[in-house]
This record gives structure tokens, C-alpha cells and sequence, in this order.
């Protein structure tokens, strides 16, 4: 028996075990074990290899753990609020927010979303407008500063961020950033001199333990999160970047969705933050202090949880308040979406929509950012096309907006997009309002939208030529795992 016969031999054997692994320990979707089977046993050695760097399974880990959480209150309120919804008498501010009783309910059993009712918000849907509040706040900070991102660039947006958090820092102002180490693979360390020696602290989620390899590629920190003072919070799409400005040529106009929060939510995004920082540092744990959870001054009337989820999760959370919101429509559904490649139950969920008579609309880009996510995306919205569904593409430049409006009264904006990344993969944060007057403004910026779109209809997506049939064939097998 010659090494090239054993060579073969082992990685034969490799791939038994592996597709064990896949289909009877880490217990995945049958699509996605499917797709992994295929992966292995059709390209042998690379598939071993992308398995290894992709097809890790993080569910059974317990990674965010916060010693002090007890101490801001959170156990004893989501046990108040969940006694309060089942006897019927939580003290609901509007209809609409007992009309959403049943998804707040899950929302709390599933992910310990405590329900705030307090709140003051602002929507930013321009990328200058979104940083130019940012900066302000952060200029204005007294206490502390605490920024999380998937991505930062070392251009000009990101160096002048860097500028002003290191005079913050050097007046005594405590400044965190953590960012995802592959969302921002192409920063040097250098990056965040002046920061560190001004006093600010940085961290990188997931870092990698060997030079250029990095074993957990798949699974990413995607959130996006600014805390001021404890008193300001900040989530959505943007990320740090010029091309998130409009100043990318490939992209052109960035057009995204991100809120502002004054009021009581700014606590369980402050508890995100530090559960994710803490995971990611060794040496500058954050310990309880009232500082971090000041008392929400705010005459805001915006009932809203904040909903989180990540491969180290059982439930896929932000998926399941969708596919909720979706059941409870009765009129319209208005979804923004970069990446539409719903799972079967998320698609099956609008399906029944459309057939029901909701007014289903979806808008996408014109543009890819990645192609095979792009192709199964089309194949996806022609599967939405033939059950009535209207699909608007986004022309004027990229849209990256994550957002869901419900018969103009309940919303959902934040990062995650709808696809089986975001939902199974990555860490993701979603703030779900229940809010007329909010859901309006997201309404009316949807149809400002469409003035820059062109309507996809099912006649011309029928006529599409046979090189978009096999993108679309080949795409829509690799989704997912893309």
C-alpha cells in the first residue's frame, strides 16, 4: 500500500467521522447538515478544511457570563413583567402595545428582554446625520464611552473617531471600543495607539490564536452599539467607515437605518455591551457600578425591548420575533433587507401572509456586496413574487437597512438581517418597538424609498435569462451555510 492509498484512506475516514459529528451530535438544521454532507464528501480535503474554519457549533457553550447582573435588576423584572402579562394586568400605555402582548410575552421567556415603556427616539437613515449625533454625544460624554462594532476602517471616519475618543479619554472620560476582529481584519494595532496611551481600553471578539487562521470565521460579533454616560444609546446598521457616508464608489449612497434611545432601554443595552466586552477581555473585566446604569431621564412614551441572539443560543430569538410580528399582521408587512434568504419557516410564515391578503413589500438592493448571497437572495424574492409579495429594488445606491414595519404599529430595527447568518451565526441586536408614531416614520421613509426604486414584477423575473437561472440554482443550494 503505496502513502498516497492512506493518505486517501484518512481523510476518507475524516469524513465518516465528520458527517457523524454533523448529523448526530451537533443536532444542526437538516438543511444545513445536507449541505455540510455535501460539502465533505464532494470536495474531500478542502471540505474538511472549510468545516474546521466554518462548521464549528457554539450552542452547548455557555460564553457570556456577567457575576453583577443580579445587581441591576433584571432577574426580578422580567419575573414582575412575565407575572403581570399572564394575570392581565400589566399597565400597557396604548393598543398597540397589548396588542403585542404575546410577542413581548416571548420575548422575555426566550431572551430575558425586559419591556420598557420610557423611551425617547431618533431615527437616522443617512449615514453623516447618524455619526454627526455620535460625535456629539461623544464630545458631550462626562463619565463614560462605550462603543461596539463589527467593523472599523482606518480612514478618514475612523481616524477622526479614533481623534476624539483619545481627548475624551484624556480628560479622565473611561472609553471602551470593542470591534469584531474579522469584520475589522484589515486594522493594525497601531490603530489604537494613541486610544491605549490616552488611557482607553480595546478589545477584539473571537481574535485569532494563529497567524492568518482564524478557527472561528463563522461566527461573528455583528452587533453595533454606543453607550454614552449610561444615559444615551445607539443601535442599528452603520458601522464604522467612509463608504458607510456615501464616499465609496462601488456602493455610492449608504442607505441604512439606526435609532437613538434616551429612557430605560439604554440599560439592557449597556448589559450587552458588557457581556460581549467582558467575553473578550482578560484584564478589564467591568464590574457592577451604578455609573454604567444611571436612572433614565426621559419623557418618551416608545415601548421597546432590546432582543439579542448568537450561535451560543438554543432559540434563534430575532428570527422568532419576526416570524411573530409576520403572524400578527393584518394589513401590511414592510421588510428592508440587504440579504433575503429566509429559512422554510420564515418563508412559509410570509408566504401565508400574502396569501391572507397582507400587502407584503420587500426591498433589496441593486447591487451585490457578496455574489453568491446576492443570487440566492434573487431566488428567494421570485419565490415571494409568485405568492403576491411586491419587491422593490433600491436604486440610488446600496441599501444595508434591517427593518420590518407591521400594520404601521410595530417595528423592529438592528442588525440582523434575514438570512440564515444572522439568525444561526452571528451575534446580533434588534430593538422591537411597539410604537405607532415610530412605525409611521419608518413607513414614510419606506416609501420615500420606493420613489428610488424600480419595481420587480413577476413577469419580468420570469423572463430573466438561463446565466441568472444557474447563479440563483447554485446559490440557493449553498445558503445555508453561506
Amino acid at each position: 500500500m503505496n502513502i498516497l492509498s492512506i493518505f486517501v484512506g484518512i481523510i476518507f475516514f475524516l469524513n465518516i467521522l465528520l458527517a457523524i459529528i454533523v448529523i448526530f451530535l451537533e443536532r444542526r438544521d437538516p438543511s444545513a447538515t445536507w449541505a455540510w454532507i455535501l460539502v465533505l464528501f464532494f470536495i474531500p480535503v478542502l471540505g474538511f478544511i472549510m468545516y474546521l474554519l466554518f462548521g464549528q457549533n457554539l450552542s452547548r457553550k455557555k460564553m457570556f457570563y456577567w457575576e453583577d447582573r443580579d445587581k441591576v435588576g433584571i432577574e426580578s423584572l422580567i419575573k414582575e413583567q412575565i407575572t403581570q402579562l399572564n394575570q392581565r394586568s400589566f399597565p400597557f400605555q396604548n393598543s398597540t402595545e397589548e396588542k403585542s402582548r404575546d410577542l413581548i410575552h416571548m420575548h422575555l421567556i426566550n431572551n430575558a428582554a425586559t419591556f420598557s415603556q420610557h423611551n425617547d427616539i431618533q431615527i437616522f437613515t443617512d449615514g453623516k446625520e447618524k455619526f454627526h449625533s455620535l460625535f456629539h454625544d461623544i464630545e458631550n460624554a462626562k463619565d463614560h464611552i462605550h462603543l461596539q462594532y463589527y467593523i472599523i476602517k482606518n480612514d478618514e471616519l475612523g481616524r477622526r473617531l479614533m481623534k476624539v475618543l483619545s481627548q475624551k479619554a484624556r480628560t479622565g472620560v473611561k472609553v471602551r471600543v470593542l470591534y469584531d476582529e474579522l469584520g475589522s481584519r484589515s486594522l493594525r494595532k497601531s490603530f489604537f495607539k494613541e486610544l491605549r496611551q490616552a488611557g482607553g481600553e480595546v478589545e477584539a471578539f473571537f481574535p485569532s490564536k494563529l497567524p492568518l487562521i482564524n478557527l472561528r470565521l463563522n461566527y461573528r460579533n455583528h452587533r453595533k452599539l454606543a453607550i454614552i454616560d449610561g444615559k444615551i444609546g445607539y443601535v442599528g446598521g452603520f458601522n464604522v467607515g467612509d463608504e458607510y457616508l456615501g464616499l465609496n464608489k462601488r456602493f455610492g449612497y449608504w442607505r441604512d437605518t439606526h435609532i437613538r434611545i434616551v429612557g430605560e432601554a439604554v440599560h439592557p443595552i449597556q448589559t450587552r455591551f458588557i457581556l460581549d466586552w467582558n467575553q473578550a477581555s482578560y484584564r478589564y473585566d467591568i464590574n457592577y457600578s451604578p455609573r454604567y446604569f444611571q436612572h433614565p431621564i426621559s419623557s418618551g412614551d416608545v415601548g421597546l425591548q432590546i432582543v439579542t441572539s448568537g450561535p451560543d443560543s438554543e432559540w434563534e430569538q430575532i428570527k422568532n420575533g419576526y416570524i411573530k410580528m409576520i403572524s400578527l399582521a393584518k394589513e401590511t408587512i414592510f421588510i428592508q433587507t440587504p440579504y433575503f434568504i429566509p429559512d422554510s419557516s420564515l418563508l412559509d410564515a410570509l408566504r401565508i401572509a400574502c396569501l391572507c391578503g397582507v400587502d407584503v413589500k420587500i426591498m433589496i438592493p441593486n447591487k451585490p456586496d457578496h455574489m453568491f448571497v446576492y443570487w440566492a437572495t434573487y431566488f428567494y424574492v421570485g419565490e415571494m413574487l409568485k405568492a403576491g409579495a411586491k419587491i422593490y429594488i433600491y436604486e440610488k445606491g446600496f441599501i444595508h437597512s434591517k427593518s420590518i414595519v407591521v400594520d404601521h404599529e410595530i417595528a423592529s430595527v438592528g442588525t440582523a438581517n434575514i438570512d440564515v447568518r444572522s439568525f444561526r451565526l452571528n451575534f446580533e441586536v434588534n430593538a422591537f418597538i411597539y410604537h405607532k408614531g415610530f412605525s409611521n416614520i419608518l413607513m414614510e421613509q419606506f416609501s420615500e424609498d420606493m420613489k428610488a426604486s424600480t419595481e420587480l414584477t413577476l413577469e419580468n423575473y420570469i423572463k430573466r435569462p438561463v446565466k441568472i437561472r444557474l447563479k440563483e440554482s447554485i446559490s440557493r443550494l449553498l445558503s445555508p451555510i453561506l
